[in-house]
């Protein structure tokens, strides 16, 4: 019987989630160009306030052991949003938006865990927002300054300046999470905890296009 590793699992239990999330029709419709610069604008604000809460939660893992190996500057995604909500809006930017219903109830979910110091569930969101990002978010990138003429402003968000070989820093990162001092029942938590990120990020991808038909 071939053993597999647990990042290995991971990725194999939750790929058809990540396929959902991927293919809900909002995304799809930005990335075939029938998406307006007003769809991305949105899609940026509301990554705010998700990340705004991760990097918060971050902090306060700072010091937990089984947390500190997957924590690294070079993802930090706050400043760059800010940057390109500014750009993207202007100096009032902040004024301009608000979190939907399930980017509230995403927020929610990375408090609880956050405020249980529950160090597994705090990785399960780390793990799929800064995977993808250096994943599936490095094309969407360049798809959005394809179909908006973006340069690097407006799009400050998917460039991550400090990692030269987002390859290699996500094999690290798997190697973390096979290192990570889990056992069986811990690991099918985190697994269930991301299977519930992908469709926090499903759902609010509805929830964009809800608003956008609303408007």
């Amino acid at each position: 019987m071939t053993v597999i590793s647990f990042s290995a699992a991971l990725r194999e239990r939750t790929w058809g989630s990540h396929g959902d999330s991927e293919g809900a029709a909002f995304m799809t419709d930005l990335m075939k160009g029938r998406g307006t610069r007003d769809d991305y604008i949105a899609l940026v604000a509301q990554h705010y306030f998700v990340y705004q809460t991760l990097e918060a939660a971050a902090a306060r893992f700072a010091d937990d052991p089984a947390v500190v190996p997957f924590l690294s500057p070079a993802l930090t995604r706050m400043p760059a949003l800010e940057a390109d909500l500014e750009f993207l809006l202007g100096a009032d930017w902040s004024s301009q938006i608000a979190p939907l219903p399930t980017a509230v109830r995403y927020v929610d979910r990375i408090d609880a865990i956050a405020a249980e110091g529950w160090s597994g569930g705090f990785v399960a969101h780390h793990y799929t927002r800064y995977l993808g990002d250096l994943s599936g978010g490095q094309h969407i990138g360049k798809v959005m300054q394809r179909h908006f003429g973006f340069e690097t402003n407006g799009i400050g968000f998917y460039l991550f300046d400090e990692i030269a070989n987002p390859s290699e820093f996500k094999s690290r990162y798997r190697d973390e999470l096979d290192a990570a001092n889990w056992d069986a029942a811990e690991q099918e938590r985190v697994i269930d905890e991301v299977l519930l990120a992908y469709r926090l990020n499903t759902e609010l991808f509805t929830d964009l296009a809800r608003a956008k038909a609303a408007a």
